[in-house]
């Protein structure tokens, strides 16, 4: 008998078949029963007709739990009310493990309860779909840089130092050495690189000793740094464009099933093309101070200053040469405005705030 996963049952319409899974939910009329199961591909409904399944296979349908393990076999038909559009006839279920008292249930729970029991939540519909745009922004990343010939770096996690000024650190001791750190970027890492490749990037976990909740600020996530030998800060800026462009084209273009799981609207997805509008810091601030802000030039942007500028634009907004004062040492000055330097946040739309930032 042919094992198949559920994402591949398109290929054998028609054949009989065995798919491993997880039970999600089960229901029977005492004519016939229904279990939707899961095996990572998909998910897959199979019918049981009480007259037509092999001796015991009802009685142990009626034992099925949510979460137990199971093998169903049946022939395999086209039906696109069906998950993913195909549908098991089931012959027979046996159960390789059962499950009790799986903790959660098809009813609402808090998110308390919910990270108490990350590892099972990780199962659901929601959490899977999450999984699975992640998965391809990542990869959709590597590819984005292979074919534009740059060299992937990987930093060190642990480090003796911080590129910049961006929080607090995490700090271990280091043997005899004194204390090492949890990186907080790769940068100075792959400057040095870049001066023997021309074009590289670093791509992995980041740490901020921040204690926060808010989703602009995470104690670890996932950043990536390119770097570029001799490109100026049009070319910086044409190449972080092309860059998000590239990931959310590709988002919609494999992971639509996914999408509508989340109830994502993908109309303003569709609207991320370059190239993305331009002003500059002092043109941000005239702007907020017409609006009624109180900011004044000189002062960084803050999560208000960045939303009030984004939501007059339907793309993400580059926002240019900000003062000397609350930039990094190592940014060029900006030769029309010594006040300024050349760089650049990119601002995302819907209020998500600065996504990247970037200079010469």
């Amino acid at each position: 008998m042919v094992s198949v996963r559920i994402a591949d049952l398109r290929h054998h319409t028609g054949a009989t078949v065995t798919v491993d899974g997880w039970v999600m939910t089960t229901r029977s009329s005492g004519k016939i029963a229904f279990l939707v199961v899961r095996d990572g591909s998909g998910y897959l409904q199979a019918v049981f007709p009480k007259k037509e399944i092999v001796d015991g296979a009802w009685e142990r349908f009626a034992t099925l739990t949510q979460e137990a393990t199971v093998r169903v076999t049946g022939t395999v038909r086209e039906d696109a009310r069906s998950p993913g559009g195909y549908e098991l006839t089931a012959s027979d279920v046996k159960v390789l493990a059962p499950s009790v008292d799986y903790p959660i249930t098809p009813k609402d729970h808090g998110t308390a309860f919910l990270f108490e029991h990350r590892h099972l939540w990780l199962r659901s519909r929601k959490q899977v779909a999450i999984a699975r745009v992640r998965h391809e922004v990542q990869q959709a990343i590597h590819d984005f840089f292979y074919d534009r010939d740059f060299i992937r770096t990987d930093s060190p996690i642990l480090t003796g130092a911080i590129g910049e000024e961006a929080g607090e650190l995490f700090a271990t001791a280091y043997f005899d050495l004194g204390q090492a750190y949890l990186a907080q970027t790769g940068q100075l890492y792959i400057e040095a690189t870049a001066a023997a490749h021309g074009k590289v990037y670093c791509f992995g976990p980041t740490f901020r000793a921040e204690k926060s909740k808010t989703r602009r600020h995470l104690t670890e996530f996932w950043m990536c740094e390119p770097e570029v030998a001799f490109a100026d800060s049009n070319d910086n800026m044409k190449l972080q464009e092309e860059f998000v462009a590239y990931l959310v084209g590709r988002v919609l273009e494999r992971r639509q099933e996914e999408l509508k799981e989340l109830e994502r609207d993908t109309a303003p997805l569709e609207r991320v093309t370059a190239p993305f509008p331009r002003i500059t810091y002092t043109d941000a601030i005239a702007r907020l101070q017409a609006e009624g802000s109180d900011i004044q030039w000189g002062a960084d942007l803050g999560a208000d200053d960045e939303t009030a500028l984004a939501k007059a634009y339907d793309q993400p907004l580059f926002v240019m040469n900000y003062p000397k004062a609350v930039k990094a040492f190592y940014m060029k000055e900006n030769p029309d405005d010594p006040r300024t330097v050349l760089n650049n946040d990119c601002l995302a739309p819907e209020g998500y705030g600065e996504i990247i930032g970037g200079s010469p």
